[in-house]
């Protein structure tokens, strides 16, 4: 456990009690009563969250986020987005200064036993690797023995990289930066051989290089790094709320349910699209939300195909293959339980 950890949970004791007060009344009540979604997004990564110039935020995390407005307000602009560090993201999750914490965060043991959080999905399964520069003449991080390794503090990535090396018995000098600028700016000034974190945030990294095509990715990747969004212990109906949010995305995209078509699966006879536009049965009144919560997500902001898309996939300058993010129904990981 590094030193941040042990911050993140020595804070979750001392504000136990104001976690504990704001989730008996409620995070859905709150945000209602609010108007808006308070949500914990990164500094800026491209693909997954990332403001322009006028302040507008895009990306697969933010998406999440304007997916739960969506369901909650019938409007995905009912989101105030707070940039958070890797150091600072769970102490403000805790304090309920956000609601919803989603912004590239690793779902692991002590993180989901320790703080006083719950991870509510994956909506993204990564994992760690290596960018190095093409002149270095190495294609793989096999060949890294000896090197320099620029990371962040406060991420898995350092007990990840301190884990590879020692079990592949090779030496190697850390750098590391409190923040993920800090960590990119030290690697492309050369003050290290290669820049390790999460390999979709090597991707997106290496499109804000000077020469982007003088790097590249090394093909290993060393961890597994399940990415989704986290919320507060002691609220199930607001984990429910966020974790069926992402799983509706993935069941619209296994139906066939469009942003595009969405008004016209309001008229089929399917039982299971019927379930799931509300025009039959009542699956949001549990929740605290209308029947009709699924159809608000992908009307406003579509299904998970479409946001990974946009956002990563062949559609964006990531074009990052959808792998592992595939429906299971086409040999990947994203899997959804059913709505009935």
């Amino acid at each position: 456990m590094n030193k941040f950890y042990a911050a993140a949970i020595a804070a979750a004791a001392t504000i136990a009690c104001v976690g504990g007060a704001q989730a008996q009344t409620g995070t859905l009540a709150q945000v209602k009563s609010r108007g808006i979604l308070h949500c914990g997004s990164g500094t800026g990564l491209a693909g997954f969250g990332i403001p322009d110039a006028q302040g507008n935020w895009t990306g697969l995390d933010v998406d999440l986020c304007r997916a739960v407005a969506a369901a909650v307000f019938n409007d995905p602009l009912k989101v105030k987005f707070i940039p958070l560090s890797a150091k600072d993201r769970f102490t403000s999750l805790q304090s309920g200064e956000v609601d919803l914490l989603s912004r590239t965060t690793t779902w692991t043991l002590s993180r989901d036993t320790s703080l006083g959080l719950n991870f509510a999905g994956v909506n993204y399964y990564d994992g760690q690797g290596f960018l190095v520069r093409k002149k270095l003449g190495v294609d793989s991080a096999l060949k890294l023995a000896g090197g320099s390794i620029c990371t962040q503090q406060g991420t898995t990535t350092e007990l990840n990289l301190a884990d590879y090396f020692r079990s592949n018995k090779m030496k190697y000098e850390v750098v590391a930066f409190a923040s993920n600028t800090e960590t990119v700016k030290a690697y492309e000034a050369g003050r290290c051989d290669a820049f390790t974190t999460d390999a979709s945030g090597l991707y997106a990294e290496r499109l804000n290089l000077t020469t982007p095509a003088d790097h590249i990715v090394l093909p290993e990747i060393i961890s597994k790094e399940p990415l989704g969004p986290v919320v507060r212990h002691g609220d199930d109906n607001w984990l429910d709320i966020v974790k069926w949010t992402h799983f509706a995305m993935l069941n619209a995209e296994e139906l066939g349910i469009t942003k595009a078509n969405v008004d016209e699966m309001l008229k089929s006879d399917n039982p299971e699209i019927k379930r799931f536009v509300g025009t039959e049965g009542k699956f949001g009144e549990p929740m605290g939300l209308t029947n009709d919560w699924a159809y608000r997500i992908i009307k406003h902001v579509g299904n998970y195909g479409e946001v990974f898309e946009k956002n990563v996939g062949q559609g964006s300058l990531l074009k990052i293959a959808r792998g592992q993010n595939a429906l299971w129904t086409k040999g990947g990981l994203q899997y959804a339980p059913p709505i009935r």
